[in-house]
């Protein structure tokens, strides 16, 4: 029989990240890469399964935009596995709504309605979808799947969710939905299988990189999380300011006579990490500077993490674990090391050997009360099984 696959698809503002996977149970990997730089200097990088180079591809910037990208990755699969080899594909989209707190096959209707959404999702949502797009109109017959980072956190109880504002508002859709949730999903079934107790009980999931959040989780269920409306509350990010008094919205209006797109780009491309620095968005550039405003930066980051921790303790009415993911979660051990010292009073203590070896598994101390961890992310995946399952792949293969 011929084999089947699925692809995976993550599309962000510059880039579109893709895998492409075994349509059976264990969905392997086959297949790796990615198109990024679009706009600026478009270049298509494909590695096998083992992180050989397959190929590679570069374009003039002029015209080539996610819809040129989408139907490059879509030539080069073809070209390395043959024409109708992909069953399925399978997109990361960021906000699922109060309508889509599944994974759903995305059709016209399913499409147009997440359309409505990209006001609560702007850096992201529009991205997402144009891959959808582009796809259903290259190839209308092969299924797609959208998988939403907001659905791991409808389980939160709606005071969680709640903003103290009119009901009528909340009714219309303003509430906390709550991001990563793709990756928070993935890292709490990991944690149930290395360590079950721990994954039964109260857990801080911290899922730090470029876009960095927090998840208060117990017994593999989201109770809190630090984002909200949008992607943009919360703890502070590479580009992202996090959470934010609105006086000072209000403040930029007035006497800075800045409008809503102004304000939209200050807050989420203009600050955070970058802002602070003025260096550089990249957690391991302002490692490696020695201006007193990338170490201000690095501080504000670990400061706003530590106090977050404390929130989502709180709401947990506890704390068993610290688990940490994403990029400098998983990567950056002087990062790990200053948050867990800054939450010491929750029990937390670091073996600094396996804090600084920095592999899968548990990283506190024996004398620590509580546990901590490092569980790598794997969003692709979790998107490729919720794909898989949508379609009964595994039955078709």
């Amino acid at each position: 029989m011929k084999p089947r696959y699925l692809a995976v698809l993550n599309a962000g503002s510059s880039s579109i990240k893709f895998a492409v996977r075994n349509a059976g149970p264990d969905v392997a990997l086959i297949l790796r890469g990615q198109v990024e730089a679009i706009g600026i200097a478009p270049r298509l990088d494909l590695k096998d399964a083992d992180g050989a180079q397959l190929h590679e591809q570069k374009w003039q910037a002029a015209g080539f935009d996610h819809d040129a990208a989408t139907r490059a990755i879509i030539t080069v699969i073809q070209k390395q596995l043959g024409a109708g080899a992909i069953s399925a594909v399978g997109h990361r989209v960021v906000h699922g709504g109060t309508r889509h707190v599944a994974p759903e096959r995305v059709d016209a209707a399913v499409l147009a309605d997440l359309e409505t959404l990209v006001p609560l999702a702007p850096l992201h949502q529009p991205h997402n979808l144009r891959p959808i797009r582009t796809i259903a109109a290259a190839v209308p017959d092969l299924p797609q799947v959208a998988c939403f980072d907001t659905s791991f956190h409808v389980s939160q109880p709606m005071i969680a969710r709640s903003y103290a504002l009119p009901i009528a508002l909340r009714e219309e859709g303003v509430l906390r939905y709550g991001f990563h949730g793709i990756s928070y999903e993935f890292v709490s079934r990991r944690l149930r299988d290395l360590a079950p107790r721990l994954a039964a009980g109260r857990v801080v999931i911290a899922h730090l990189g470029n876009g960095a959040s927090l998840c208060a989780v117990h017994n593999g269920r989201s109770v809190a999380s630090t984002m909200g409306f949008t992607a943009v509350e919360g703890l502070m990010m590479g580009t992202r300011c996090g959470s934010i008094d609105p006086g000072v919205l209000v403040y930029l209006m007035d006497q800075h006579k800045m409008g809503a797109r102004e304000i939209e780009n200050l807050i989420y491309r203009r600050s955070g990490l970058l802002g602070v620095s003025g260096i550089s968005s990249d957690m391991r550039e302002l490692h490696g500077s020695a201006s007193a405003a990338a170490a201000e930066a690095i501080a504000l980051f670990v400061y706003r993490v530590i106090r977050e921790i404390g929130s989502m303790a709180a709401a947990l009415g506890g704390l068993d674990g610290l688990v940490f993911t994403a990029g400098i979660g998983e990567h950056d051990a002087g990062i790990r090391d200053e948050i867990v010292a800054g939450s010491a009073w929750l029990g937390l203590r670091l073996d600094p050997a396996l804090n600084k070896a920095g592999k899968c598994g548990r990283i506190s101390s024996d004398q620590s009360s509580n546990e901590v961890w490092i569980i790598p992310t794997d969003e692709e995946r979790m998107i490729a099984e919720h794909t898989a399952a949508l379609l009964n792949l595994a039955a078709a293969a």
